[in-house]
């Protein structure tokens, strides 16, 4: 790992330390303040239409993802990344529940009286942090450097619809699912860190992924 990427996940992991503490403090009281309640309005007053795609969108989160992507790094003769995923997926669960032990606000259904609740999402129960966020954004650190420039984007955008559907959709409050963005990218710098997963371009044996992932590799 170069000497630029161990400082960007220095640079991520105190960035994710610091915008959760924040979120952490402000949602320590267990109430939404006006300015988080006025997001939170704008957000989930969206139109009805919006639910099947959100619905979907919000499965990017869940916790089969951890697997899958280890599943496929692993495919891709990437073990050091198949590991850092799974290891992810393991973290993410073990920090909201350590969240949960010493800080609960009850979901948007309980502390959000105009709240509009959407699909199965629940009423009540832990909000802070959101692990759907977590998870996404602690993956998007973790696999962004092995994947062609091009496609980076696309990870970030998913970790922003992610944020958005759940806010949406009724299941948690704006500081959740900033604050979990705080610690996915906290959780996904100490797993590069630690991990050192190759970059793109770097540390595939030969044979050692599909065809279609050949061409992924060789696009600038």
């Amino acid at each position: 790992m170069s000497t630029t990427a161990r400082r960007a996940d220095v640079l991520a992991l105190v960035v994710g330390v610091v915008v959760f503490t924040v979120c952490a403090v402000g949602a320590s009281g267990g109430t939404v303040g006006p300015l988080e309640r006025s997001v939170f309005e704008a957000i989930n007053g969206l139109p009805a239409s919006l639910q099947s795609p959100a619905t979907a969108i919000q499965f990017l989160g869940t916790l089969a993802i951890g697997p899958v992507v280890a599943v496929v790094a692993l495919s891709l003769g990437r073990g050091r990344l198949a590991l850092a995923a799974a290891t992810v997926t393991t973290a993410k669960l073990l920090a909201e529940r350590a969240v949960w032990a010493v800080l609960v606000r009850e979901r948007p259904g309980t502390t959000q009286p105009a709240a509009i609740v959407r699909g199965d999402v629940p009423t009540a129960g832990p909000s802070f942090v959101s692990g759907h966020v977590v998870l996404t954004t602690a993956l998007a650190w973790l696999v962004t450097p092995s994947l062609p420039p091009r496609w980076r984007w696309l990870l970030w955008l998913a970790v922003a619809a992610v944020a958005f559907s759940r806010v949406y959709l009724g299941a948690h409050n704006p500081l959740d699912v900033v604050g979990g963005f705080g610690l996915g990218l906290a959780i996904g710098a100490l797993a590069r860190a630690v991990f050192r997963p190759a970059p793109h371009g770097e540390g595939v044996p030969p044979g050692g992924a599909v065809t279609w992932a050949r061409g992924l590799r060789s696009t600038p």
